[in-house]
């Protein structure tokens, strides 16, 4: 039987994260598996507890290069990270749930006896689509990255309205006037883009979702776009020289005046595990019902 490679991805310089790892480290090792762990988290790890020689410790790249599953605990923040790092080996993901909502999570802390489900095969993969955000400033390639939620573009921490100029293919679509534009696939519906007023949407639909923040005019509404599209975003703001593009709530780039955004479907995509029956209309249910008894 195949020793199955699981890689812990968590911020360990937060004891109860730390100490949420090695409880589930405990549970995965009464099955056949090896435990990865990035090796700048080795004397973290070993202030809370003894050193723990079945624990392998690897550079960062070398964990998801060779792990065969990647468990992220934390919340959704965590989640995106390890996605985007993880998307261009398409290894899988299970969340667990350490923040508030959690929304992409599959478990809750208390529930790591499903974990044998992993050893089983007894799960399924869900597959996200992927953004591919592209900066261009003329026809140059500035940068690009990768996106399971969206792409943000603002004026950053100052809250003022700008220009943006929207797109699709050839043919202009609008000029809003707002606080900034979301695009965000199906996933990252449920997130910016749902608080900013715009669409929920099923992983399933093969779409973008265009949103403004606090447009300024009552015609600005949010847009729903074939995933087969391309979306171009043009910072065209007389006022700011410079906005920022903001991708996955953790990347920053600067986007100059002239300067332009391109979002098309990535041809990479998220494979999160799941191990319950509970489908996305029920998740979402469980999920806000929970939010607002926060």
């Amino acid at each position: 039987m195949k020793v199955l490679k699981i890689a812990l991805i968590t911020n360990f310089n937060i004891t109860e994260k730390a100490n949420a790892a090695v409880t589930v480290a405990n549970r995965l090792l009464q099955e056949n598996c090896e435990i990865l762990i990035a090796a700048f988290n080795r004397e973290k790890l070993m202030r809370i507890h003894k050193h723990r020689d079945e624990f392998r410790y690897l550079p960062l790249d070398t964990v998801y290069a060779e792990s065969d599953i990647l468990i992220a605990l934390g919340g959704d923040g965590t989640i995106l990270e390890v996605a985007r790092r993880a998307a261009s080996r398409g290894t899988p993901i299970l969340g667990i749930n350490l923040g508030r909502l959690g929304y992409m999570a599959e478990l809750e802390i208390g529930e790591i006896e499903s974990l044998k489900a992993l050893f089983e095969g007894n799960y399924t993969l869900e597959k996200r689509s992927m953004l591919r955000v592209e900066l261009f400033s003329g026809n140059e390639l500035r940068s690009f990255c990768y996106a399971l939620n969206d792409a943000v573009i603002s004026n950053g921490s100052v809250s003022r309205i700008v220009d943006l100029e929207l797109s699709e293919g050839e043919n202009r679509v609008a000029t809003y006037r707002a606080d900034g534009l979301i695009i965000a696939t199906p996933t990252g519906s449920t997130a910016y883009s749902m608080s900013a007023g715009g669409a929920i949407v099923d992983p399933n639909v093969p779409c973008f979702c265009v949103t403004p923040i606090c447009p300024h005019s009552f015609m600005a509404r949010p847009l729903i776009f074939s995933d087969a599209a391309t979306l171009e975003v043009r910072n065209v703001c007389a006022r700011e020289k410079m906005l920022y593009l903001t991708v996955d709530g953790r990347m920053n780039f600067e986007l100059y005046r002239n300067q332009t955004v391109r979002i098309t479907k990535s041809n990479l995509q998220t494979n999160l595990i799941r191990l319950k029956p509970c489908g996305f209309y029920s998740k979402l249910r469980l999920k806000m019902s929970a939010s607002q008894m926060d």
